[in-house]
Protein backbone atom coordinates (compact mmCIF):
# COMPACT_ATOMS: atom_id res chain seq x y z
CA UNK A 1 0.00 0.00 0.00
CA UNK A 2 2.85 2.33 0.84
CA UNK A 3 4.47 1.63 -2.54
CA UNK A 4 1.20 2.30 -4.37
CA UNK A 5 0.73 5.56 -2.45
CA UNK A 6 4.25 6.68 -3.31
CA UNK A 7 3.77 5.85 -7.00
CA UNK A 8 0.45 7.68 -7.06
CA UNK A 9 1.99 10.77 -5.44
CA UNK A 10 4.83 10.76 -7.97
CA UNK A 11 2.36 10.38 -10.85
CA UNK A 12 0.31 13.35 -9.64
CA UNK A 13 3.43 15.47 -9.20
CA UNK A 14 4.61 14.71 -12.75
CA UNK A 15 1.15 15.37 -14.16
CA UNK A 16 0.98 18.78 -12.52
CA UNK A 17 4.44 19.61 -13.78
CA UNK A 18 3.51 19.10 -17.42
CA UNK A 19 0.06 20.67 -17.31
CA UNK A 20 0.01 24.17 -18.86
CA UNK A 21 -0.31 26.88 -16.24
CA UNK A 22 -3.23 29.27 -16.43
CA UNK A 23 -2.20 32.47 -18.25
CA UNK A 24 -3.24 35.65 -16.48
CA UNK A 25 -4.54 38.47 -18.63
CA UNK A 26 -2.21 41.49 -18.81
CA UNK A 27 -3.27 44.29 -16.50
CA UNK A 28 -3.18 48.01 -17.24
CA UNK A 29 -3.14 51.04 -14.95
CA UNK A 30 -3.07 54.80 -15.53
CA UNK A 31 -0.85 56.78 -13.16
CA UNK A 32 -1.61 60.51 -13.24
CA UNK A 33 1.16 63.02 -12.61
CA UNK A 34 -1.55 65.10 -10.90
CA UNK A 35 -5.32 65.31 -11.00
CA UNK A 36 -5.76 69.08 -11.36
CA UNK A 37 -4.44 71.09 -14.29
CA UNK A 38 -4.80 74.70 -15.36
CA UNK A 39 -4.44 76.54 -18.65
CA UNK A 40 -0.85 76.66 -20.01
CA UNK A 41 0.01 73.32 -18.38
CA UNK A 42 0.57 70.07 -20.28
CA UNK A 43 -1.13 66.80 -19.44
CA UNK A 44 1.24 64.04 -18.30
CA UNK A 45 0.45 60.49 -17.22
CA UNK A 46 1.97 57.01 -17.33
CA UNK A 47 0.44 53.81 -18.67
CA UNK A 48 1.62 50.89 -16.52
CA UNK A 49 1.15 47.31 -17.73
CA UNK A 50 2.00 43.90 -16.31
CA UNK A 51 3.18 42.52 -19.64
CA UNK A 52 4.56 43.93 -22.89
CA UNK A 53 2.80 42.11 -25.72
CA UNK A 54 3.85 44.23 -28.68
CA UNK A 55 0.37 45.69 -29.12
CA UNK A 56 -0.41 49.35 -28.41
CA UNK A 57 -2.76 50.75 -25.81
CA UNK A 58 -5.73 52.66 -27.23
CA UNK A 59 -6.77 55.83 -25.45
CA UNK A 60 -9.68 58.25 -25.67
CA UNK A 61 -9.89 61.54 -23.79
CA UNK A 62 -13.40 62.86 -23.16
CA UNK A 63 -15.04 65.66 -21.22
CA UNK A 64 -18.06 65.64 -18.92
CA UNK A 65 -20.41 66.11 -21.86
CA UNK A 66 -19.08 62.97 -23.51
CA UNK A 67 -17.20 64.78 -26.28
CA UNK A 68 -13.91 63.06 -26.87
CA UNK A 69 -10.95 62.45 -29.07
CA UNK A 70 -10.71 59.77 -31.72
CA UNK A 71 -8.82 56.59 -30.83
CA UNK A 72 -5.16 57.31 -30.14
CA UNK A 73 -2.70 54.37 -30.21
CA UNK A 74 0.11 54.57 -27.65
CA UNK A 75 3.09 52.28 -28.15
CA UNK A 76 3.71 50.03 -25.15
CA UNK A 77 7.40 49.13 -25.11
CA UNK A 78 8.03 49.08 -21.35
CA UNK A 79 6.12 48.11 -18.24
CA UNK A 80 5.79 51.83 -17.48
CA UNK A 81 5.21 54.13 -20.47
CA UNK A 82 5.19 57.93 -19.92
CA UNK A 83 2.69 59.84 -22.08
CA UNK A 84 3.53 63.57 -22.21
CA UNK A 85 1.23 65.90 -24.10
CA UNK A 86 2.80 68.10 -26.78
CA UNK A 87 0.18 70.81 -26.43
CA UNK A 88 -0.73 72.82 -23.37
CA UNK A 89 -4.36 73.36 -22.37
CA UNK A 90 -5.77 76.44 -24.15
CA UNK A 91 -8.93 78.36 -23.27
CA UNK A 92 -10.07 78.40 -26.89
CA UNK A 93 -9.95 74.60 -27.13
CA UNK A 94 -10.54 73.11 -23.68
CA UNK A 95 -13.51 74.16 -21.51
CA UNK A 96 -13.14 74.03 -17.75
CA UNK A 97 -14.38 70.93 -15.96
CA UNK A 98 -13.67 67.26 -15.48
CA UNK A 99 -11.99 65.05 -18.10
CA UNK A 100 -11.57 61.30 -18.42
CA UNK A 101 -8.78 59.20 -19.95
CA UNK A 102 -10.05 55.81 -21.14
CA UNK A 103 -7.31 53.26 -21.79
CA UNK A 104 -7.77 49.83 -23.37
CA UNK A 105 -4.96 47.29 -23.52
CA UNK A 106 -5.28 43.61 -24.41
CA UNK A 107 -8.98 43.60 -23.63
CA UNK A 108 -8.57 45.35 -20.28
CA UNK A 109 -10.12 48.81 -19.80
CA UNK A 110 -9.38 51.43 -17.17
CA UNK A 111 -10.33 55.08 -16.71
CA UNK A 112 -8.51 57.91 -14.96
CA UNK A 113 -9.80 61.43 -14.45
CA UNK A 114 -8.51 64.95 -13.95
CA UNK A 115 -9.97 68.43 -13.62
CA UNK A 116 -9.14 71.57 -15.59
CA UNK A 117 -9.36 74.84 -13.64
CA UNK A 118 -8.54 78.46 -14.45
CA UNK A 119 -5.70 80.08 -12.49
CA UNK A 120 -5.48 83.14 -14.78
CA UNK A 121 -2.21 81.88 -16.20
CA UNK A 122 -0.91 83.71 -19.25
CA UNK A 123 -0.17 81.39 -22.13
CA UNK A 124 0.41 81.81 -25.85
CA UNK A 125 -1.55 79.81 -28.43
CA UNK A 126 0.18 76.89 -30.14
CA UNK A 127 0.06 78.79 -33.46
CA UNK A 128 2.66 81.20 -32.06
CA UNK A 129 5.27 78.47 -31.83
CA UNK A 130 5.62 77.92 -35.57
CA UNK A 131 5.76 81.70 -36.14
CA UNK A 132 8.55 82.06 -33.59
CA UNK A 133 10.45 79.17 -35.17
CA UNK A 134 10.36 80.94 -38.54
CA UNK A 135 11.44 84.19 -36.92
CA UNK A 136 14.30 82.61 -34.98
CA UNK A 137 15.41 80.91 -38.22
CA UNK A 138 15.46 84.25 -40.03
CA UNK A 139 12.66 83.29 -42.43
CA UNK A 140 10.38 86.20 -41.48
CA UNK A 141 11.05 89.77 -40.36
CA UNK A 142 10.50 91.29 -36.91
CA UNK A 143 7.18 92.83 -37.88
CA UNK A 144 5.53 89.45 -38.38
CA UNK A 145 6.08 88.54 -34.72
CA UNK A 146 4.30 91.70 -33.59
CA UNK A 147 1.61 91.04 -36.18
CA UNK A 148 1.17 87.55 -34.68
CA UNK A 149 0.72 89.05 -31.21
CA UNK A 150 -1.92 91.38 -32.63
CA UNK A 151 -3.82 88.63 -34.47
CA UNK A 152 -3.53 85.57 -32.22
CA UNK A 153 -3.15 86.88 -28.65
CA UNK A 154 -5.96 88.43 -26.64
CA UNK A 155 -5.72 92.20 -26.11
CA UNK A 156 -6.08 91.60 -22.38
CA UNK A 157 -2.76 89.75 -22.44
CA UNK A 158 -0.79 92.09 -24.67
CA UNK A 159 -1.95 95.17 -26.57
CA UNK A 160 -0.12 96.25 -29.73
CA UNK A 161 -0.47 100.07 -29.74
CA UNK A 162 -0.33 100.46 -33.51
CA UNK A 163 -1.90 98.83 -36.54
CA UNK A 164 0.28 96.62 -38.72
CA UNK A 165 -0.27 96.32 -42.44
CA UNK A 166 1.63 95.16 -45.51
CA UNK A 167 3.19 98.60 -45.92
CA UNK A 168 4.74 98.92 -42.47
CA UNK A 169 5.32 95.32 -41.37
CA UNK A 170 8.92 95.54 -42.61
CA UNK A 171 9.54 98.79 -40.72
CA UNK A 172 9.40 97.23 -37.27
CA UNK A 173 12.63 96.40 -35.44
CA UNK A 174 12.99 94.19 -32.37
CA UNK A 175 16.25 94.41 -30.37
CA UNK A 176 18.66 91.59 -31.22
CA UNK A 177 18.84 90.44 -27.60
CA UNK A 178 15.14 89.63 -27.66
CA UNK A 179 15.66 87.18 -30.52
CA UNK A 180 19.03 85.79 -29.38
CA UNK A 181 18.19 85.45 -25.71
CA UNK A 182 14.62 85.83 -24.46
CA UNK A 183 12.75 84.35 -27.43
CA UNK A 184 15.22 81.48 -27.79
CA UNK A 185 14.98 80.75 -24.08
CA UNK A 186 11.18 80.68 -24.38
CA UNK A 187 11.34 78.26 -27.32
CA UNK A 188 13.68 76.03 -25.31
CA UNK A 189 11.28 76.09 -22.36
CA UNK A 190 13.65 78.04 -20.10
CA UNK A 191 11.21 80.90 -19.52
CA UNK A 192 7.42 80.84 -19.39
CA UNK A 193 4.84 82.30 -21.76
CA UNK A 194 4.07 84.95 -19.15
CA UNK A 195 7.71 86.00 -18.87
CA UNK A 196 8.02 86.34 -22.65
CA UNK A 197 4.78 88.33 -22.85
CA UNK A 198 6.00 90.71 -20.12
CA UNK A 199 9.20 91.36 -22.10
CA UNK A 200 7.31 92.23 -25.28
CA UNK A 201 4.72 94.23 -23.34
CA UNK A 202 7.45 96.34 -21.78
CA UNK A 203 9.16 96.93 -25.13
CA UNK A 204 5.88 97.98 -26.74
CA UNK A 205 4.79 100.21 -23.83
CA UNK A 206 8.16 101.97 -23.80
CA UNK A 207 8.07 102.31 -27.62
CA UNK A 208 11.33 100.40 -27.91
CA UNK A 209 9.43 98.35 -30.47
CA UNK A 210 7.64 100.71 -32.81
CA UNK A 211 7.14 101.49 -36.48
CA UNK A 212 10.23 103.21 -37.84
CA UNK A 213 9.59 106.14 -40.12
CA UNK A 214 11.92 106.95 -43.01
Amino acid sequence: MKIRAAVLAMFLALSLAILPSAHAEPTVEVIMEKTTYSYCEKLFYTIKVSEVTGNPAIIHIRDEAGKGSSAIPIAISELENPVPSRMAFEKEIFPLGKYYIDVEYEGQKVTAEFSLIDKDNICLPVSMQSIFINWLSGNISDGFIIDAFEKFVDDEIIKVPFEINQDNVYNIDIPDWVRENSSLWWYQGLISDEELVQIFKYLLDEKIISIKTN
